[in-house]
């Protein structure tokens, strides 16, 4: 069995115009640089993505668009504010002909999922991850074992990065 790769994404920083829903919310300026800086990295350390899983808010859009990723993308709901559990059901159904996965999403859902996972907390990068979670970070979390199979504590975070 070959190694799945999970990239766990958080928004880019977004805007906070008067009388726009939460859900609604645009990236500033500065997320959409952040999230593009992202996907440079990306470009560069994880050449091929089969599949992008997003939340369908307005911020996480326009992020996974800045980043210009070019893979299949589902945009679902319960990303949204979704716990790690909820996130975890999320990757557990994908397609076992995925080998790197994207998931787009939030705070505290993206960086409570990505210290569920791992179970290597006592990293660098497992530190890091656990002091802050910035916009537009990023944490890869490899596992040796189908998506169906990935649980807590299962898989092994290999890189948390902070495109700046």
């Amino acid at each position: 069995m070959s190694t799945r790769t999970l990239i766990l994404m958080r928004h880019g920083k977004s805007a906070y115009p008067d009388g726009v829903a939460d859900h609604e919310r645009p990236l500033a300026p500065r997320g959409q640089l952040q999230a593009a800086m992202a996907g440079d990295w990306l470009r560069t350390t994880q050449p091929v993505i089969d599949a992008v899983r997003c939340s369908t808010s307005t911020r996480t859009r326009e992020t996974l668009a800045a980043t210009a990723v070019d893979a299949p993308v589902e945009f679902d709901r319960s990303i949204y504010g979704g716990s790690p559990r909820e996130l975890v059901e999320v990757i557990n159904i994908v397609d076992e002909a995925v080998q790197t996965l994207l998931l787009v999403g939030h705070v505290p859902g993206i960086p409570w999922t990505a210290w569920e996972l791992a179970h290597n907390r006592s990293s660098p990068q497992a530190q890091q991850l656990e002091e802050k979670f910035p916009t537009s970070a990023l944490a890869v979390i490899e596992f040796d074992r189908p998506w169906a199979d990935i649980d807590p504590g299962t898989g092994e975070l290999v890189v948390f990065h902070v495109p700046r």
